[in-house]
């Protein structure tokens, strides 16, 4: 992470502050614009800037700090099998998580960490706490979806290639539907997925992709409904491969199963015939 720069700021006749980030502490929370404060110091020594900010106070005139910057550095993130609750309204939880850049937390779900990108990611998905007005709060699965679940990240990213490699074949024959099996073959072996995977794990994969899948349906989200069968194809394919089979023999061997089959619909299902 690159070095964290503390703005001593000062608002004449009002206070002497630090700051991480200008704009949000003071233009955006305080309204003051730039050119009605002035920096009076910068650094990326924190116990440098708490003990200039105390002294400059004093030598100011303005009421001193109980507590010098440092010590407030570090708010308590209580974190639970859901959420991770932060002791600020949400009103001010940019500010305040701006002041704390590269404070880490530990949940469930590995290590969360304030950055510039988890931040903003925060402030636009942060609620307030039902308990307290003074209090907000995320939930901790999609903070973890979005910035640590590399394998998903890693098969949104083939997807769209593959979407890419798709849409520019205009329907040739070139591009079968093989061919896009072999790709999500290659890909997990570039990854080690065959290496270190095994059919329960893949398994588990599969489950999960179906409970986003039937949440899709529920919400009527087209874009997530698409997504999420891709995603389930994909495990499918890996978890023959892990399997000792092929998912096009899987899928041939159940076509050929069905495609003499006769039957009627029923409440929305084919049924077969004795």
């Amino acid at each position: 992470m690159d070095n964290l720069t503390y703005y001593l700021y000062h608002i004449p006749g009002k206070k002497i502050g630090v700051t991480r980030d200008l704009n949000s502490r003071v233009t955006q929370q305080q309204g003051y614009s730039p050119d009605e404060y002035e920096v009076l110091d910068q650094s990326t020594d924190i116990d440098y800037i708490s003990s200039r900010e105390l002294e400059l106070q004093k030598s100011y005139g303005y009421r001193v700090d109980h507590k010098p910057y440092k010590q407030l550095f570090k708010m308590k993130i209580n974190a639970t099998e859901q959420t991770s609750t932060f002791p600020v309204p949400l009103n001010k939880l940019k500010g305040r998580l701006l002041d704390e850049l590269g404070r880490k937390w530990e949940t469930i779900h590995g290590t969360f960490e304030l950055t510039k990108d988890t931040v903003s990611w925060i402030v636009d998905n942060a609620k307030t706490s039902m308990y307290s007005d003074n209090r907000s709060y995320i939930y901790n699965k999609a903070f973890y979806e979005q910035f640590l679940n590399e394998a998903k990240k890693e098969a949104k990213l083939f997807y769209n290639q593959l979407k890419e490699r798709v849409n520019n074949t205009n329907g040739k024959k070139e591009f079968h539907t093989e061919n896009r099996f072999d790709l999500i073959r290659t890909w997990a072996t570039e990854r080690g997925l065959y290496e270190g995977g095994d059919t329960k794990t893949q398994f588990a994969k599969l489950v999960e992709e179906t409970g986003e899948l039937a949440q899709a349906i529920l919400k009527k989200d087209d874009a997530e409904f698409a997504d999420a069968i891709g995603d389930m194809v994909v495990v499918l394919t890996n978890l023959a491969h892990l399997g000792g089979t092929t998912i096009e023999q899987c899928i041939d061997s159940a076509y050929n199963e069905i495609k003499n089959r006769k039957g009627k619909m029923s409440n929305g299902t084919f049924v077969k015939n004795d």
